[in-house]
């Protein structure tokens, strides 16, 4: 995949600590805030699906029958700890 160069100003103390955990994970500063960035999209895209299931919800309420039903089952094949 085709890289874009991308100027991001960070503090100093940011930086020097971008820089000791990419030394301890062998690894780069550029690569970490790749990472970053990939966990940033992927919690904004958990959280828009958790949104809209509960506005689903909102617009159709599951049928208390089904609900208790589950639980039951819940009840009787979860594991004892």
């Amino acid at each position: 995949m085709a890289r874009r160069e991308v100027l991001v100003q960070l503090d100093d103390n940011l930086v020097d600590q971008l820089d000791r955990l990419a030394k301890a994970s062998g690894t780069n500063r550029s690569e970490l805030l790749r990472r970053g960035a990939r966990a940033v999209i992927a919690a904004e895209e958990a959280a828009a699906a958790d949104r809209e299931l509960a506005e689903a919800y909102r617009r159709l309420p599951p049928d208390g029958a089904l609900v208790r039903s589950a639980a039951r089952l819940a009840a009787r094949t979860a594991p004892e700890w």
